[in-house]
């Protein structure tokens, strides 16, 4: 099976000032317990036992996105027993990215890119890629993605899909993976419902995956059946072999263990359906 989406850090091999600040609320939680390293060894621990054998590790905000990327490669390198790909940061509002990305792809473990449009509502609701969403030069490097064979993560929140989509659908031929679900933030039977409507803008375009990952980014207390809406609605919009269980670790172990997170989604997710949601999707999507 393929987790895909994770992350991995050590903190003296590499920087990142969001995860090293003190005493600072993030919109998922208080990041105090995962500020330590949590490495290959760690997640493999975690995961391994529930028949993980690959994963997909995406960038997690470091100072230095290339240093970041050459650091989990070496670990994918040293790890030839796990199938191993990454999602690196690129900024798609500048017109170097082109030239950075010459350099990512000499890395044999980029699969892809992703550039957070939106994270949460209020103060991180924004992102430099969403003040320039309409910018042709973000078009641009979106097409060169497409033509360099790699995919788009799209995190963002309910409230700016159909902004995004109307970007997305002009680039029919790059393969992107939404983050999360898409963010349903707002658990009320309103705010499900209004998820449920906007996710329609991204579900309906044939070259976007769903991540069914980050679910208790904003439900901290969580039990099985809180997800079950999240989880049907994706099915049902996507499609088995559109969607991927992601763990989102170790952010999500901020609420849950691996083994409680796993149990859910597997129960949760129709048994006709496993070997797509929890390997295949992912396989065929980052050519693990």
């Amino acid at each position: 099976m393929i987790d895909a989406h994770h992350h991995l850090w050590n903190l003296s091999a590499v920087r990142y000032p969001w995860l090293e600040e003190k005493s600072v609320m993030r919109f998922f939680g208080d990041p105090t317990a995962i500020q330590k390293n949590y490495l290959m060894n760690d997640f493999r621990a975690d995961c391994q036992s529930h028949g993980f054998r690959g994963s997909v590790h995406i960038q997690v905000g470091a100072e230095d996105p290339m240093k970041e990327a050459k650091w989990v490669d070496g670990v994918a390198s040293a790890n030839p027993d796990w199938s191993m790909m990454q999602v690196v940061y690129c900024d798609l509002t500048q017109k170097q990215m082109p030239a950075k990305l010459d350099l990512f792809q000499q890395l044999p473990s980029v699969a892809g890119v992703r550039q957070i449009l939106s994270r949460a509502p209020g103060s991180e609701a924004g992102s430099i890629l969403l003040e320039n969403i309409t910018s042709p030069i973000v078009l641009e490097n979106l097409q060169e993605l497409s033509r360099r064979g790699l995919s788009f993560d799209l995190q963002l929140i309910p409230e700016v899909m159909e902004q995004a989509s109307f970007l997305v659908q002009k680039v029919p031929e790059l393969k992107i993976a939404l983050c999360h679900a898409g963010s349903p933030h707002n658990r009320t039977a309103d705010g499900i419902h209004s998820w449920q409507q906007s996710l329609k803008s991204v579900s309906s375009l044939f070259n976007v995956t769903c991540k069914i990952s980050g679910l208790g980014m904003f439900d901290h207390n969580w039990k099985t059946e809180d997800f079950k809406v999240l989880v049907e609605t994706c099915l049902e919009q996507f499609g088995a072999k559109r969607c991927m269980f992601g763990s989102n670790f170790p952010v999500d172990s901020l609420y849950s263990d691996y083994t409680r997170l796993f149990s859910a989604l597997k129960r949760l997710v129709p048994e006709p359906f496993h070997e797509a949601i929890f390997e295949k999707t992912a396989s065929q999507f980052y050519k693990l």
